[in-house]
């Protein structure tokens, strides 16, 4: 049990989460172990991201006042939430992870306000993350340059050959 103290401590902590990250990734994580549930934890920890086992009905409480108030009815059962600004990285910890471990169930999310089913969330992991989609633009704009500067540093004959084709 909490004292009234640890719970406004708690509330306020929360708040503070909410308030700070623009995802929140709603998930059960019954049967699953403390080995990995810290697994996770940890994997989560390394990409900027916060994976908290949650007391539900404190957390409601703690929604009140904040963009994620739409996703109380979430929280019942043994529930754990992953909040960050990167919804996708954490979209595709947990899907990757609720593919190994059966255990851990997404029953929801929201994401820049908008609330997410579970198909929706599984959609999101497929994303590119940001890092991932900036290599491939710059894949894409530094291809055309490899192109001329092979036909340029191609000997003669094959230059002579393009030029007549």
């Amino acid at each position: 049990m909490m004292n009234k103290e640890k719970k406004k401590v708690y509330i306020e902590e929360m708040k503070n989460f909410f308030n700070k990250n623009s995802s929140i990734f709603v998930t059960h994580y019954q049967g699953l172990t403390v080995k990995q549930i810290d697994e996770l934890k940890s994997e989560m920890r390394k990409n900027g991201i916060l994976f908290k086992i949650t007391k539900n009905r404190i957390t409601k409480l703690a929604l009140d006042g904040t963009k994620f108030k739409k996703l109380e009815n979430l929280f019942s059962g043994p529930t754990a939430v992953a909040l960050s600004d990167d919804a996708i990285s954490s979209a595709k910890i947990l899907t990757k992870f609720a593919k190994k471990n059966s255990n851990l169930k997404i029953i929801g999310g929201l994401m820049e306000e908008e609330p997410l089913s579970v198909e929706e969330v599984a959609k999101i992991a497929t994303l590119p993350t940001l890092n991932e989609a900036r290599a491939q633009i710059v894949g894409i704009l530094t291809a055309p340059a490899k192109k001329i500067m092979s036909i340029l540093l191609a000997p003669g004959s094959k230059i002579a050959i393009l030029a007549h084709a």
